[in-house]
């Protein structure tokens, strides 16, 4: 081959090895300007926590350049365009204009983990540090009180050896209770201690005061009826797991481990008046901390068919009736505002 042969074929190759590099650097600008895989139209945005309709806010879940940010639909057109805001977390829950939002990044030895709380504006008020790997959140309906759970080892409730902490926060005084294992315990009309005492899943009435959780101990787990200013709980039935109080304070929707040593709940409401419950239409093993919609709905996230990495959220009616029903995919830690 001569050497004038030889720059054309080089030169060629140059040209094409441009080409194929300009076509993925276009292809990999379209693939971030799309939805999140699954998911729904989006455009940047003010996201409020007081708005005037009636809203519901959640994570989007799955790849895109919107994972993890806090966003926001007409809570009758869960499907529409979502408004994207700027605040990105692992977990989110509001209530009354007071939102808490748990963060997780990279840090120079170890995860930079924070509670942060923000107002209806989203502007950071306090943050508090983690001691661990964020699990769940809530806030109280007036928004007085906002709890969290970090997994402090372990990185799941099914794992077989696993520690929580809990926390309550008051954002009136900002008194922070740092974990739920200093409170005074009542089991079985007793005093009870123990050194593997966990809690998770707070979950607030409207007294700002009352509240219910999960405590795990010697293998079981509780749900606990707990009250801030006496620093204390009550267990009051076995086998309840993120419990989630209704609007009307009358039930506790939970997940409830239907398959000792395995990792497969199935949701469930119970009535506090009598104790008993009933399973909901959803036969697939939930675990989350289910929201309420409204006073006959629930909302809580499963992966999504066929993405490890997204998480998608259904709802099922909360008297057991009906068949469950895809609410919008790319999502997690619903909200309801109105």
């Amino acid at each position: 081959m001569t050497r004038s042969r030889r720059l054309l074929v080089l030169a060629v190759a140059v040209l094409l090895l441009g080409g194929i590099g300009a076509a993925l650097v276009l292809h990999a600008a379209s693939r971030a300007d799309r939805p999140p895989a699954g998911g729904r139209s989006a455009t940047a945005g003010a996201v409020t926590l007081t708005a005037g309709r009636d809203t519901l806010t959640f994570l989007g879940s799955g790849q895109g350049p919107h994972r993890g940010a806090l966003a926001a639909v007409p809570a009758d057109a869960p499907e529409g365009t979502r408004t994207v805001s700027d605040l990105t977390c692992q977990r989110f829950h509001a209530a009354a204009g007071t939102g808490v939002c748990l963060r997780s990044s990279p840090g120079a030895l170890a995860q930079d983990n924070k509670a942060i709380i923000v107002d209806a504006e989203l502007r950071q008020v306090r943050s508090f540090p983690l001691a661990g790997t964020p699990s769940r959140a809530r806030v109280s309906p007036s928004g007085r009180f906002a709890a969290w759970t970090v997994f402090v080892s372990g990185e799941s409730y099914g794992a077989a050896f696993f520690s929580t902490r809990t926390a309550i926060l008051d954002t009136r005084t900002w008194k922070l209770e740092p974990s739920l294992e200093e409170f005074a315990i009542s089991m079985d009309g007793r005093d009870y201690r123990a050194q593997d005492v966990n809690f998770w899943g707070v979950t607030f009435a409207k007294d700002d005061d009352t509240f219910y959780a999960t405590l795990s101990t010697a293998g079981e787990t509780h749900l606990v009826r707990g009250s801030v200013s006496r620093r204390s709980v009550t267990t009051l039935v076995k086998n309840v797991e993120c419990p989630s109080l209704s609007p009307d304070e009358t039930r506790i929707a939970y997940k409830k481990r239907v398959r000792a040593g395995a990792s497969l709940w199935r949701e469930h409401v119970m009535d506090l008046g009598t104790l008993r419950d009933h399973p909901l239409a959803e036969k697939r093993s939930v675990d989350d901390q289910a929201a309420w919609l409204d006073d006959g709905t629930l909302a809580y996230g499963l992966p999504g068919d066929g993405a490890a990495d997204r998480t998608d959220l259904w709802t099922v009616p909360a008297d057991g009736s009906g068949s469950p029903r895809l609410l919008t995919s790319g999502a997690s830690s619903p909200a309801r505002l109105g």
